[in-house]
């Protein structure tokens, strides 16, 4: 036997022709065979941005710099109109501006689907 080949092991000498094996692999463990967890409360905790977007406005540098307290900006949202409520940047709702408590919130009139939502990640 030559000593190349007294160093291979057994198991991974070939006499020249090779065999393709299918692989083998434990079954998971924790798995409903759905694709989804059946308990998702370990994500609950994770911090989210939400904005909401009332509107925005284009203006040159000039005008900027003379703004003042009391100045008015237009938008380029009516008054009215529901405001974009957004998480990640991502839309999820919108809303109408309330005074609850002295602050301002959001109500929400329309949230977007759930399969929306998920269109959007793609």
């Amino acid at each position: 036997m030559a000593e190349s080949e007294s160093t291979i092991p057994p198991n991974l000498q070939t006499s020249g022709e090779t065999s393709p094996q299918l692989a083998s692999f434990p079954p998971v463990q924790g798995s409903d065979g759905g694709g989804s967890p059946k308990n998702i409360d370990f994500i609950l905790d994770i911090p989210m941005n939400v904005t909401v977007y009332v509107g925005s406005s284009k203006m040159a540098i000039r005008d900027l710099l003379q703004l003042a307290q009391g100045s008015v900006i237009e938008l380029d949202k009516l008054a009215g109109e529901p405001m974009d409520v957004m998480v990640n940047n991502k839309l999820v709702a919108r809303g109408e501006v309330v005074v609850v408590n002295e602050k301002f919130g959001v109500r929400l009139t329309d949230v977007v689907s759930a399969a929306e939502r998920v269109q959007q990640l793609r």
